[in-house]
């Protein structure tokens, strides 16, 4: 038989390995999104042709900090995001999607992406494309839930 104080001892040992283990997924869980977003600025940093020292002068960061986030480092905030998302004149929102602050739009990936990259369109109406794009989509998609298929007859249909 077990003594109290064994038995105490032994959920603890357990419960610290929970702790542990909980808490190295959570890091590597973080450090991806910090990577993922870093890596998406990075390379949007490289298609506009903006050295690092420049989109960190125009964002209002620091050269470090930035190269930190781009590496995966530094998780940024939202409003740090926002300032980089305005020194690489895209969307705050597409960094927020990219930090998983926010959930992607539905509708094709192809087109939301499409919409992003026409720079013939200014930050305002890209924003309004996708929000009227994202309501088609999911008005269409309920359409659809709710036509009837004749090949496929539901329980209504056949009572």
């Amino acid at each position: 038989m077990q003594r109290p104080t064994e038995f105490v001892r032994d959920q603890v040992s357990t419960v610290r390995e929970t702790v542990a283990s909980a808490a190295a997924e959570a890091t590597q869980v973080s450090g991806s999104v910090g990577s993922h977003v870093g890596e998406f600025i990075r390379s949007q940093r490289g298609a506009a042709q903006v050295s690092l020292r420049e989109l960190a002068r125009t964002a209002g960061v620091s050269n470090p900090y930035l190269s930190q986030v781009e590496r995966g480092l530094r998780k940024p905030s939202a409003e740090i995001l926002a300032q980089i998302a305005r020194g690489l004149q895209i969307s705050a929102e597409t960094l927020y999607e990219q930090a998983g602050l926010l959930d992607r739009r539905s509708g094709t990936p192809g087109t939301v992406a499409a919409i992003r990259a026409d720079e013939a369109l200014s930050e305002r109406h890209r924003a309004v494309l996708l929000e009227l794009y994202e309501t088609y989509a999911r008005e269409h998609a309920a359409t659809v839930q709710r036509t009837p298929d004749p090949d496929h007859p539901t329980q209504e249909d056949t009572a």
